[in-house]
C-alpha cells in the first residue's frame, strides 16, 4: 500500500523533489569554489613538475568518482590511472612507483582501506594529496596538500546516500584536470591523439591522403577529350566529376555530372564532338593532401560541392575524393 501511495503522489511533488536536488548541489559547488585557493594551484604544482603518475584511489562511491577523475585527467594530458585501495594493500601497491603521485578520496577521511596503504606510500616517498569533506580527519592531517571539498548538505533528505557531496568531488577532480590542462598547454590536437577511435579523433587526426582516392583511381582526362570520352572516365571512376589535365598532369579543369545536365541544355553542344575543355569548370576549388579531411568537409558545404581535387604544390593531380569518402571515413 505504501508503494501505491508513492506512486499516486502528484507529479509536480517528484518534479519539485528532482529540483530541489540541484538546487542543494548548485549550493554545495558554490561552496567549494569558494575554497579554490592556494592548497589547489600547491597540488596542481606538484603534479606539473612530477615525473610519475597521479594514482587515483578510494572506496565505494569515492572510488567511483576517484576512478572518472583519473580517467579524465589521462585524457587532458595527465597521466593517471586508478588503484582500488583494497586491492592495494593485496599487492597491487608494486603498480604504484615512487615517483607517483597519490590523490585519495574519502568523504569522512578515515577510510580504512585508504588509511591502511598510507604509511606504505609515505615510506616510499609518494607525496599524498588529500580530497575530503573533513579538514580534520587523519587523512587529511597526514596528507602533504589537503583539498576541502566539504559541502552544506547533501541532497539525500536522509543525509545518508552520497550525493552533494561525490557531486563536489568530481567538480574539484575537473577542476584540476582543467586547471593542468590550460598549465600544459594541451591542445585540441593533442586530445584527439589520445582519442582516436572519437568522432574527434576522426576530425583532427584524419587528412585528406587517407581517404582521397590516388593514382589510377583518380579521374582525369586530357584537354583535347570529348565531352563522350570524358563522360565514359566519370562512369568508370565514380565520383561524379573528372579532372581535366595537361600533359604534365597539371589540374586545368574540372567536369562534374552537374556542368553534364547544363550542357545538354545547350543544343548546339555536340557530346560526340565538342572537346571538354570548352565546357570544363576552370579554376575548381582543390585542396592539399596534408590538409585534414574535415577542411575538405567544410570546403565542400561552403561551396555546395560534392568533390575536390586534390593537388600538389605545383598544381599536379595527386588525388580526388568525394562527400561520400568523408561519409565513409564518418568525418560528417
Amino acid at each position: 500500500m505504501a508503494t501505491d501511495a508513492r506512486i499516486a503522489e502528484p507529479a509536480t511533488d517528484i518534479a519539485a523533489s528532482g529540483r530541489r536536488v540541484f538546487e542543494l548541489e548548485a549550493q554545495a559547488l558554490a561552496a567549494v569554489a569558494a575554497r579554490i585557493d592556494g592548497d589547489f594551484t600547491t597540488a596542481c604544482r606538484l603534479i606539473l613538475a612530477s615525473p610519475g603518475r597521479v594514482v587515483c584511489t578510494g572506496m565505494g562511491k569515492s572510488g567511483h568518482i576517484a576512478r572518472k577523475i583519473a580517467a579524465t585527467l589521462a585524457s587532458t594530458g595527465t597521466p593517471a590511472f586508478y588503484v582500488h585501495p583494497g586491492e592495494a594493500a593485496h599487492g597491487d601497491l608494486g603498480m604504484i612507483t615512487d615517483c607517483d603521485i597519490v590523490l585519495g578520496l574519502s568523504y569522512s577521511g578515515e577510510s580504512d582501506e585508504v588509511l591502511t596503504v598510507l604509511p606504505v606510500l609515505k615510506r616510499q616517498g609518494n607525496k599524498f594529496i588529500a580530497m575530503t569533506g573533513r579538514p580534520n580527519s587523519t587523512m587529511a592531517r597526514e596528507a602533504d596538500i589537503h583539498l576541502d571539498v566539504s559541502v552544506p548538505a547533501e541532497a539525500c533528505p536522509l543525509a545518508l546516500a552520497p550525493t552533494s557531496s561525490t557531486t563536489a568531488s568530481l567538480a574539484m577532480g575537473d577542476a584540476l584536470a582543467v586547471a593542468l590542462l590550460e598549465a600544459r598547454g594541451f591542445t585540441a590536437n593533442d586530445f584527439a591523439r589520445s582519442h582516436p577511435a572519437g568522432a574527434l579523433g576522426r576530425r583532427l587526426l584524419l587528412h585528406i591522403s587517407d581517404v582521397m582516392h590516388a593514382g589510377d583511381d583518380i579521374p582525369r582526362v586530357g584537354a583535347d577529350a570529348t565531352i563522350s570520352e570524358a563522360l565514359v572516365e566519370i562512369s568508370r571512376k565514380r565520383l561524379g566529376f573528372t579532372a581535366v589535365v595537361d600533359a604534365g598532369d597539371r589540374l586545368l579543369g574540372l567536369f562534374t555530372d552537374g556542368d553534364l545536365r547544363r550542357t545538354i541544355d545547350d543544343a548546339q553542344v555536340d557530346l560526340r564532338t565538342t572537346r571538354i575543355d570548352a565546357v570544363m569548370t576552370r579554376s575548381p576549388k582543390t585542396i592539399s593532401a596534408s590538409a585534414l579531411a574535415i577542411e575538405a568537409a567544410q570546403l565542400m558545404e561552403t561551396h555546395k560541392i560534392g568533390g575536390l581535387l586534390v593537388v600538389d604544390d605545383d598544381g599536379r593531380m595527386v588525388g580526388a575524393l568525394n562527400i561520400h569518402d568523408l561519409l565513409r571515413a564518418r568525418v560528417v
